[in-house]
């Protein structure tokens, strides 16, 4: 069995229609799916990704509002590094970035900035055969624009007191810097900074987990990996649009595995993602009581069109 590389990200907003102004229009993202945290169905879920929502590509975000801004610390992800295709595209996305006022720094082939909220972020040159998951908007040309993740960075105290279960376990395969994860279609990297003496804390600007991709087929047996080496994984959760299974890795990041599909045009067309709020059949019944409570929030293809 092998792990697709990364399904999706997960972190935390306190100010959604911010948040859905940097990664859909900033960051040229496609909200692909505007749907509620079915642990606390009266916050949003919302889903940024390339144009057809694909596993590789999809950052997402529970939405808080006015929730303080967290910390990274031991047993957190820190860093999520987007791929780009060439010098071009990152000269590209320094100048967005500043024309929009957010200050970069450029280091060899890569880019680090932060989103309004403090989560760090990279945009990397990046030499793959991956396909590049890319999503459409009007201010960036398509050579330019993000091609999916890359990889993520965690704090570990010890980080090789994670080694043998990220190997043995997980497949994840050492490299000259932490390890690759991939599968036959697409793959990813996973490595450790050294903790800050500070104690991080979840808040607005922090990644909540990391979903690693699995097959279907695969899913059960995966998660019967996890339970055999100690990681006391939850039962199977059917998010409807995947299937998730949630566990903390031997250094303490929360990890998910979540199975490609069935995907987010279950229930709306394809080419009109995230333009209404989705709730998952179980969710329906909710929809009087939340809809009211959630945050107004614009269409950002249309905001895009009348730009």
């Amino acid at each position: 069995m092998k792990l697709e590389g990364i399904h999706h990200i997960t972190g935390i907003t306190g100010d959604a229609p911010r948040n859905v102004e940097f990664y859909a229009g900033t960051l040229g993202l496609h909200l692909v799916k505007k749907t509620v945290n079915q642990d606390d169905p009266t916050v949003y879920h919302l889903f940024y990704a390339d144009e057809q929502g694909s596993a590789g590509a999809d950052i997402t975000f529970f939405e808080y509002p006015g929730a303080r801004r967290g910390r990274a610390g031991a047993g957190m992800v820190h860093t999520v590094r987007f791929r780009v295709g060439s010098e071009e595209a990152l000269d590209f996305w320094s100048d967005r970035l500043a024309a929009e006022g957010f200050e970069s720094e450029r280091e060899g082939g890569s880019l680090r900035f932060t989103d309004p909220e403090g989560l760090s972020l990279e945009i990397a040159v990046v030499e793959t055969s991956d396909e590049p998951l890319v999503a459409e908007h009007p201010e960036i040309p398509p050579e330019h624009a993000l091609q999916g993740f890359d990889g993520v960075r965690a704090y570990a105290v010890v980080p090789e007191e994670s080694r043998g279960f990220l190997e043995e376990t997980l497949g994840f395969q050492p490299r000259e810097e932490g390890w690759e994860v991939r599968g036959d279609q697409r793959g990813g990297f996973y490595t450790y900074d050294q903790s800050p003496p500070e104690r991080g804390f979840g808040g607005a600007g922090t990644i909540h987990h990391v979903a690693w991709a699995t097959s279907m087929e695969e899913h059960e047996a995966w998660r019967e990996r996890v339970a055999q080496a100690g990681a006391h994984p939850t039962p199977v959760i059917d998010r409807f649009y995947f299937r998730s299974v949630y566990f903390r890795e031997p250094s303490g990041v929360l990890f998910e595995l979540a199975t490609i599909g069935p995907g987010f045009a279950t229930d709306e067309p394809a080419d009109k993602l995230g333009e209404r709020l989705s709730l998952p059949p179980a969710f329906e019944h909710l929809r009087e009581r939340v809809e009211p409570v959630l945050t107004p929030l614009p269409n950002p293809r249309e905001a895009r069109t009348a730009r």
